[in-house]
């Protein structure tokens, strides 16, 4: 059977894709430089874990403070300040006494217990005299005489009265010049505290009205200029007033620091004859009928 030669079958045409627009053409990449290889180095040490403790002070420490907690602080500050300066203080107020030695200790004790006894001597004397006018047949008599006595007593202290009795001689010599009025002022003190009745200052009547003040060259009483030596005339029991100006850290204490020298006589008679005149009320009158 001959076979005819038959040409072949013409392949199916696909379908033409749409063309795409040509990308641009991308830039080179410029080659990087390589790095060179890291030697191998020793190993790094490993961090060590901190504690519990540890990880509390790093957080405590350096403090941070707010400005609340400063200002409080400051003012914790300031109050322990002026409590230890109010410790302080009190500490050396008390200091001549805590190095004083025994035989001073005793001779303030003595001087205590005598200004206690004199003010229970003036309380007895106040209720004798109650009790004298309560059994008096004369009572008018009676109050008549304590009047009289009452204003002798009156008379010595407001210093319009000459007085004597026991006392002591207290003179100062102050070649330097250091002694001021304060200081003068303080010895008066001391003296009334221990019981002095009288008291004369270089002629000088001083009462409780006196005032002390700086002159050119010495001390003024009342307006009156004294110079040294400056000589103190008191009346009142001398075995207290001599231990009262020898305390530690008492009258002569105290001059002898300003280079004065002091001292002091007992006497079993002191005068005191400077007088004060009697002042007359302007507004006042008495009450009584």
């Amino acid at each position: 059977m001959s076979t005819e030669n038959t040409p072949p079958e013409p392949e199916p045409s696909r379908p033409q894709e749409p063309s795409r627009p040509q990308e641009p053409p991308q830039p080179q990449e410029t080659s990087q430089p390589q790095e060179p290889p890291r030697q191998p180095g020793p190993p790094e040490p490993a961090v060590p874990q901190q504690t519990g403790r540890q990880r509390l002070a790093a957080g405590l420490w350096p403090p941070r403070f707010s400005r609340a907690q400063l200002i409080v602080a400051l003012l914790l500050f300031v109050l322990g300040l002026g409590l230890a300066i109010q410790v302080r203080s009190n500490s050396d107020s008390s200091a001549p006494l805590r190095g004083a030695r025994q035989e001073d200790l005793v001779r303030i004790l003595d001087e205590l217990d005598g200004r206690t006894q004199r003010l229970e001597d003036e309380k007895q004397r106040l209720d004798d005299q109650r009790k004298e006018l309560q059994s008096s047949s004369n009572q008018a008599e009676e109050a008549r005489r304590q009047t009289v006595e009452k204003e002798r007593q009156l008379g010595i202290l407001a210093g319009t009265v000459a007085a004597q009795g026991p006392g002591i001689t207290l003179r100062i010599t102050d070649t330097k010049g250091q002694v001021r009025s304060d200081q003068l002022l303080d010895t008066l003190q001391e003296l009334r505290a221990a019981g002095a009745e009288a008291i004369q200052i270089n002629g000088v009547r001083v009462v409780a009205g006196s005032y002390f003040s700086d002159e050119g060259g010495g001390v003024g009483i009342d307006g009156k200029k004294i110079t040294q030596p400056y000589e103190f005339k008191v009346i009142g029991k001398p075995q207290d007033l001599e231990p009262a100006l020898n305390i530690p850290g008492g009258v002569v204490q105290t001059m002898e620091k300003e280079q004065a020298t002091v001292a002091v006589t007992r006497s079993a008679k002191i005068v005191v004859d400077a007088l004060r005149a009697a002042k007359q009320p302007d507004y006042a009158r008495s009450s009584s009928p």
